[in-house]
């Protein structure tokens, strides 16, 4: 990275950890770190003096949780956020209150290291600085003015969805209004181990249809999606009119395990036409070339738009080598999906 350095507020109120954090983050020639905070009023009071490009925040905090600390500075203060966590579900409500992404803290049961944690950290700051925040979250229409019943067949059709940075508050946007009836609809979203499954969990009570976190052999059928699990790659299968998922463990694949590229090339084989693909917010590529994979075997394909993305990398390549047949907005993303199952019936 070239230019001048992100400048980065850290806040924790735990010392050893904060300083920890302090000197590694330092260690790279990309970040600056200028202050540091223990709770929600200094972090507040360090923002209006330091003006970081970037902050760091536990989601537990005395006097304030880090939490309703977003729900209040973001609507006043826009920045982006990249919140510290234990294994929680609260990351989703720090991802729903405004913050861009999560990092899980080190934890010796999970066998995650000081050295993992930082390096995905150090990745996300510098992920972060790229973010658009605070402007991103429009109205969008409620469930029940696009849950209609689908005038198609969709026990042949399949939705393959990928996303990362933002893709948690935009695939609840995209999977809240699908109906019933929706056509199995399968999703690589880039998310650690045990976060998948209490994401799926979470759309699942949000949502008429059912999500699950995928496991091997998991059927593909009307009224179900399918959510691959964090470290493992997800594909699918086919048993003349039956598809079913498998779920492989291997080494990354366009920098992610799972992979929206590896998913995409296997809806490409076994689907072909029958499929829609949709890309979403993301840094990086993957996906990218899956996509146009699906296209080439006359799947439908669909980008979100530039304005509508958290970062706008994924779909933007997408787009660029040609795999997105029609790049919409996010709150467009839904109705687009309809309309292309309705007419490659």
């Amino acid at each position: 990275m070239l230019g001048k350095k992100i400048r980065v507020l850290v806040v924790d109120d735990a010392l050893l950890f904060r300083e920890k954090l302090v000197f590694e983050l330092g260690k790279d020639p990309n970040i600056e770190i200028v202050g540091t905070a223990t709770d929600a009023y200094m972090a507040r009071d360090k923002i209006i003096d330091l003006e970081p490009d970037v902050m760091t925040l536990d989601v537990q905090l005395p006097k304030m949780n880090g939490i309703e600390f977003l729900r209040r500075l973001m609507p006043q203060y826009p920045m982006p956020v990249v919140v510290v966590s234990s294994i929680s579900e609260s990351v989703f409500d720090a991802l729903n209150a405004g913050a861009v992404d999560f990092v899980a803290k080190p934890d010796a049961t999970t066998g995650r290291t000081v050295e993992t944690f930082v390096s995905e950290l150090v990745i996300k700051i510098k992920i972060a600085s790229t973010a658009k925040v605070g402007h991103f979250k429009k109205e969008i229409k409620s469930p029940e003015l696009l849950s209609q019943k689908l005038n198609i067949n969709s026990n042949n059709k399949i939705v393959a969805i990928g996303s990362s940075t933002g893709g948690t508050e935009a695939l609840f946007s995209v999977i809240k209004m699908f109906p019933r009836d929706m056509p199995g609809t399968i999703i690589v979203q880039h998310m650690p181990p045990v976060f998948t499954k209490m994401f799926a969990d979470r759309l699942n009570n949000s949502c008429l249809v059912e999500v699950k976190e995928a496991q091997d052999g998991d059927r593909i059928y009307p009224g179900r999606v399918l959510i691959a699990p964090g470290d493992y790659h997800m594909i699918v299968r086919k048993n003349g009119t039956i598809f079913t998922v498998q779920i492989l463990e291997g080494e990354k694949v366009s920098g992610h395990c799972p992979s929206v590229d590896v998913l995409f090339d296997s809806v490409a084989d076994k689907v072909g036409e029958n499929a829609v693909g949709v890309i979403l917010t993301g840094m990086g590529s993957d996906g990218a070339n899956g996509l146009l994979k699906m296209r080439s075997k006359g799947a439908r394909t669909i980008g979100q738009d530039e304005e509508s993305c958290i970062v706008y990398g994924m779909p933007k390549v997408a787009y660029e080598i040609g795999a997105v047949e029609k790049q919409v907005p996010l709150d467009k993303v839904t109705q687009t999906i309809f309309s292309m199952l309705s007419i490659n019936k």
